[in-house]
């Protein structure tokens, strides 16, 4: 089946906010049927006809992921929905490299990947930070195992911290923080050792309301200043919509690409605004009708 993409809204519907200067969308996105050489010339990511199978403890097959195809270039932040089971997460790790598909392959710059490697950054729901490390100590870790000298490896990690919006805290234990602050810190620590690519599985779902939307503004303030790749895994629709330039819908397990949808709003996005405006509105009601449609059973018995 050739996924689809949706565009649900057209270029001259993008608006001026405020008098403030507009930052150009990321490059396009191909789902990898028909893509031209300089799509290819400007893709990070490839995933070619990528399926994935594990092996239960009854020793019966399931089948995670079936036949995904999806280029994402450089610069673009894209997420992925779907509904619980579908293999989101499974798809984050074949491309972290922490999974081998079952066929099928996942590249990064052309090569194929074979494991976990430093050009990409994974960020999970849990924040994985060592207890008996300062804040500090934990931004730092990753840049001293790659041999950089204590005071650059400080200065860098000082300057990160700041960024996430946590100076001050550099000397307090993981055990002190709040889990928004502890989330920054993973943040911060992945930044460190300047990955190509941000690989981030709900990062911020276990996190409440409030502290979800700060963290989300963070992060596209983050990328906006560095322009990084970010292939993020949620549950949240509105959450994708106000981060991403696309969304990749996906199906019930085994999952398959349903649709890929561009999501056509003026960066910088400012909440308040999109909250405002019916194309906001109109992504986030489209999208979850097309989780929620009961198609999948009907299209893939």
């Amino acid at each position: 089946m050739r996924d689809k993409v949706r565009k649900l809204s057209s270029p001259s519907e993008r608006r001026s906010t405020g008098g403030r200067m507009q930052v150009p969308l990321r490059p396009e996105i191909d789902t990898g049927t028909g893509a031209t050489s300089d799509e290819r010339a400007r893709a990070m990511i490839e995933i070619d006809r990528v399926s994935k199978r594990f092996e239960t403890s009854g020793r019966k097959s399931h089948l995670a992921l079936a036949d995904i195809n999806l280029t994402v270039n450089d610069g673009a932040f894209v997420s992925i929905l779907g509904p619980s089971g579908c293999g989101k997460s499974t798809l984050l790790y074949i491309v972290g490299g922490f999974v081998a598909p079952s066929e099928g392959v996942a590249r990064m710059k052309g090569a194929a990947i074979t494991g976990p490697g430093p050009d990409r950054g994974p960020v999970f729901q849990e924040f994985a930070l060592f207890p008996w490390k300062t804040v500090l100590g934990n931004v730092m870790y990753g840049l001293r195992q790659q041999g950089v000298k204590r005071t650059e490896a400080e200065a860098q990690s000082l300057r990160l911290i700041e960024m996430v919006g946590l100076k001050g805290f550099e000397h307090f234990y993981p055990k002190e923080l709040s889990g928004g602050m502890k989330q920054r810190v993973a943040i911060a620590r992945t930044l460190a050792y300047r990955p190509s690519v941000l690989l981030m599985d709900e990062p911020f779902g276990a996190l409440d309301a409030h502290t979800r939307t700060r963290l989300q503004n963070d992060l596209l303030n983050i990328w906006e200043r560095d322009r990084k790749t970010v292939l993020f895994v949620t549950h949240s629709v509105e959450e994708a919509v106000f981060l991403s330039d696309k969304v990749v819908v996906m199906t019930r397990a085994p999952g398959r690409i349903k649709e890929i949808v561009d999501i056509d709003l003026s960066r910088p996005r400012v909440r308040a605004e999109l909250l405002l405006d019916s194309r906001y509105q109109k992504y986030v009601v489209d999208i979850e009708r097309m989780i929620d449609d009961g198609r999948d059973d009907a299209e893939h018995p």
